[in-house]
């Protein structure tokens, strides 16, 4: 079995596949900096446990990390629990992608992951959307050449900006608005950021479509966020929860 590990910036994935690929269970931890290797062991061994795996049958894991602090950590982690040092997502890894940055050790393990599962998944040019603490979007073109992106403020980092810097705007949780035009603050709040975000989203495939004119551009999003957004966007957009999952399955694969 391979465990795949995703360390974002605020939550940790954990996902178990076995030998055909399917995904045993997917957990949430919560991403903590302050951890010793020690803590982290004993939170995977929990997982283990409450969805009832034994982590001895585990053969391989691969780690997905955008928070370097955590590095050493989670690496020395794994590898106490496993047995044997983790495959790290990062320079040198075969991923298949043709990456056209200027800097190419700019572009996050977790982007990268995206790109190479939405490649198994559709024909290029693709839109990849990563919707957590940020939302990533990335390009692919022809050729599995990934051309660039995007970085904007998360959906809940812009709720936290608008809470914290307005002094009579409350915290609120990002749910679905009642209707686009709201009647208190917190329906004002919540329709701003949804159908805010939804068409910023919109704009955005619309002007990456204009680079790709005659052409059909497939659009993939996952993360946290997305759910509550894809609903009030104009343009087709596939949901895949594991599409970062299987895309560190695909990269364990090519480098085995």
């Amino acid at each position: 079995m391979l465990l795949a590990v995703d360390v974002g910036n605020s939550n940790t994935s954990i996902g178990l596949f076995d030998r055909e690929q399917h995904l045993q269970f997917l957990a949430s931890l919560d991403t903590d900096s302050r951890k010793t290797a020690d803590q982290i062991s004993v939170d995977l061994m929990n997982l283990f446990t409450l969805y009832r795996y034994d982590y001895r049958q585990v053969t391989g894991a691969i780690l997905c990390n955008v928070v370097p602090p955590l590095n050493f950590m989670m690496e020395k982690a794994l590898t106490r629990l496993l047995g044997k040092p983790p495959m790290v997502v990062g320079p040198g890894v075969k991923t298949g992608l043709n990456i056209r940055l200027t800097v190419q050790t700019q572009v996050g393990a977790d982007i990268v992951a995206d790109a190479v599962a939405a490649l198994e998944r559709f024909q290029p040019p693709i839109i990849t959307i990563d919707m957590g603490t940020a939302t990533t979007v990335g390009v692919i073109s022809e050729g599995r050449t990934y051309e660039g992106g995007m970085l904007l403020p998360g959906v809940n980092v812009s709720l936290e900006a608008l809470s914290r810097r307005a002094a009579q705007l409350p915290d609120i949780s990002l749910q679905h608005p009642k209707t686009l035009i709201g009647k208190n603050t917190e329906d004002c709040m919540r329709s701003g950021i949804v159908y805010g975000t939804a068409g910023m989203l919109d704009g955005i495939i619309d002007r990456i479509r204009e680079e790709f004119p005659g052409r059909e551009v497939s659009v993939v999003a996952t993360g946290g966020n997305a759910p509550v957004i894809l609903r009030y966007c104009r343009n087709r957009i596939v949901y895949d929860k594991y599409l970062l999952m299987n895309g560190l399955w695909s990269i364990y694969q090519k480098n085995c």
